[in-house]
């Protein structure tokens, strides 16, 4: 567990080990059709048109997009310091947690840099945008003062109001229900699994006792039915009910160590009703899996340790 770069070495020390470490995914190198950005950035215009998965990567810095239909690379966005989670509001904008840089940038469908949210003396760890009011919560997994918290932006703009829990120590990540409820999970001190909800239009998080036990907590996120609660150690994925009774757990086979995952509920496959996207840091591998099946993968994307995913449907 706490393989995340800064929750073990600091930020000094991340950005050492990145720098030393391999080069970006085979393939990433600028097609002759792309358009380049001035920081090394470049977008193909094929990308405009298709359901994308955006995935970043805290080795490299970057964060890539490739074709859901596909798996082909169609652009690279770069200048980040250690990406972690991503997340997709209701009209395919892409926000990106910059864990090393302490804030959160907003890139369009077609990888345009939209807006940047300040997330100052904090180090976020994941994000989620509600579809009911439109407002950003990021999961600080720590602070320069201690103990992390939950960053909610109204409307995902200005300054957060910040919201904490008593029991959790280190916020991993949070995910949104159709109403507008938060759920986050998070550990203690002793890196024992937290997990609990803010109500709609509440400022008090209340618990929720899981009748399972997870190790290191891992992806948030509403699949319409049920809270999908992930198990990074693991590479588990648990349907909770909103009471905290598990109703079903997928395996992601021939996965190891997910961080944030996300679900497409319409994959756009033929024969495919939804899908979870899983990015296996391990095993520099994003993997694609029938939801909620689970089990062996449909299909795989070779990708240097990525982090986080989301996926931004075409226009």
């Amino acid at each position: 567990m706490m393989k995340q770069f800064l929750g073990i070495f600091g930020f000094a020390a991340a950005a050492a080990l990145v720098a030393g470490c391999g080069a970006s995914p085979s393939g990433t190198a600028l097609p002759g059709s792309a358009m380049a950005g001035a920081n090394g950035s470049w977008v193909s215009p094929d990308a405009k048109n298709q359901t994308l998965i955006f995935v970043s990567s805290a080795l490299t810095d970057q964060v890539y997009m490739y074709s859901y239909a596909s798996g082909k690379l169609l652009g690279t966005l770069a200048g980040f310091t250690l990406p972690f989670g991503l997340c997709a509001d209701e009209a395919g904008d892409v926000w990106v947690v910059d864990d090393g840089a302490s804030k959160i940038d907003e890139y369009g469908h077609d990888g345009t840099p939209i807006a940047t949210l300040t997330d100052s003396g904090e180090y976020p760890e994941g994000c989620a945008v509600d579809p009911v009011t439109g407002n950003l919560a990021v999961t600080n997994f720590s602070s320069n003062s201690g103990s992390g918290n939950v960053a909610i932006y109204t409307g995902a703009k200005g300054s957060p109001q910040t919201y904490s829990d008593p029991t959790i120590v280190n916020y991993r990540f949070c995910g949104f229900d159709s109403h507008g409820n938060l759920f986050v999970d998070g550990a203690t001190a002793s890196s024992t699994f937290v997990f609990t909800e803010l109500p709609k239009g509440g400022h008090t998080f209340e618990d929720i006792s899981l009748n399972h036990s997870i190790g290191w907590p891992g992806g948030v996120q509403w699949d319409g039915e049920h809270i999908a609660v992930g198990d990074t150690d693991a590479s588990l994925v648990y349907r909770v009910d909103r009471k905290g009774v598990v109703k079903g757990v997928l395996s992601l086979g021939g996965s190891d160590y997910v961080n944030q995952f996300a679900i497409a509920k319409s994959s756009g496959k033929k024969g495919k009703s939804a899908e979870i996207v899983a990015p296996s840091q391990d095993n520099n591998a994003v993997r694609l899996y029938d939801y909620p099946a689970g089990g062996s993968p449909s299909s795989s994307i070779g990708v240097e340790e990525p982090f986080g995913v989301a996926v931004s449907p075409a226009k």
